[in-house]
C-alpha cells in the first residue's frame, strides 16, 4: 500500500500519471548499502523525461521557499523543477520516485529499471491497466495489487471534485484542498498562468510525487468547468 493510491479520479483520469517507487529493504535484509543502487534508479530516470524525481525525506524537483511573504511561494518564483538539486542533496536511504506522464516514457523506464537489476522493490502506482501495460512491457508479471476504494457519499459540502484531484496528489496531505481552490480561482481570474500555479501545489508535496502535468491538465479543465 502507498500513499499514491488515494490520488482522487476516474481510471482514465491517471492516464498522463504513472508514479514509479524505488524502496529499500529494512531489518538487514538489504545486502551492504543501498545509497547508491537507489541513485542510480533516479539518474536512470533522468534519462525517461520525467515530471517529477524527488526523495521521501527532501521533496521533489520544485520546494519551498523561507521567505515569510506568501506572494513568494507562487508569484516569483522558478516554475522549471532542479532535478540536479534532487540529486545533490541525497542523504541516506529512504523512499525515490519518479513520475511521468506518458506511457511511452513510464514502459520504457520499468524495462530498463528491470534490466538494471539493482536489487531494489519497485513500486507502481497507477491505474491498474497502466502498471500492468509497465509490467507487460518490461516482461515481467506483477507481484501483488494494492486497491483505494476512494471517497464513499461525496457530501454537498465537500470540495469539489478538481479540488480533490489536485490536493490528493500529496499522499502525505501537505497540498491544502484551500490552496488548490485558491490556484484554480486565479487562473480563472487571469492573475496566474497554469504553469506558475502547478508549480505553487508541486512546492508543498513533501516526497516529489506530484505531478505537474496532470495538474495543469486539470487545473485547465477547471477553467472551463468546474464540478
Amino acid at each position: 500500500m502507498t500513499n499514491t493510491l488515494h490520488r482522487y479520479g476516474t481510471a482514465e483520469s491517471f492516464v498522463d500519471d504513472y508514479v514509479i517507487f524505488a524502496l529499500p529493504a529494512k531489518g538487514g535484509m538489504q545486502q551492504g548499502d543501498p545509497l547508491p543502487a537507489l541513485r542510480r534508479f533516479l539518474e536512470i530516470a533522468l534519462e525517461y523525461n520525467p515530471v517529477n524525481i524527488g526523495d521521501a525525506m527532501h521533496g521533489g524537483g520544485t520546494r519551498p521557499t523561507e521567505h515569510s511573504r506568501a506572494i513568494e511561494h507562487f508569484a516569483r518564483r522558478p516554475i522549471k523543477p532542479d532535478f540536479q538539486k534532487v540529486l545533490d542533496g541525497i542523504g541516506e536511504p529512504t523512499t525515490f520516485s519518479a513520475v511521468f506522464a506518458t506511457r511511452e516514457d513510464a514502459e520504457a523506464f520499468v524495462t530498463r529499471i528491470v534490466a538494471e537489476d539493482l536489487g531494489l522493490s519497485i513500486n507502481i502506482s497507477s491505474s491498474i491497466a497502466n502498471a500492468l501495460g509497465c509490467c507487460k512491457a518490461a516482461g515481467i508479471t506483477r507481484h501483488s495489487v494494492g486497491y483505494s476504494l476512494g471517497f464513499e457519499g461525496i457530501q454537498d459540502n465537500a470540495p469539489n471534485r478538481h479540488v480533490l484531484s489536485l490536493s490528493t496528489m500529496c499522499g502525505h496531505g501537505m497540498i491544502s484542498q484551500s490552496l488548490a481552490k485558491k490556484m484554480i480561482d486565479m487562473v480563472k481570474e487571469n492573475r496566474l498562468s497554469p504553469d506558475k500555479a502547478t508549480a505553487a501545489l508541486s512546492r508543498f508535496c513533501s516526497c516529489g510525487i506530484f505531478n505537474p502535468v496532470r495538474a495543469k491538465r486539470i487545473i485547465e479543465e477547471a477553467r472551463k468547468k468546474t464540478f
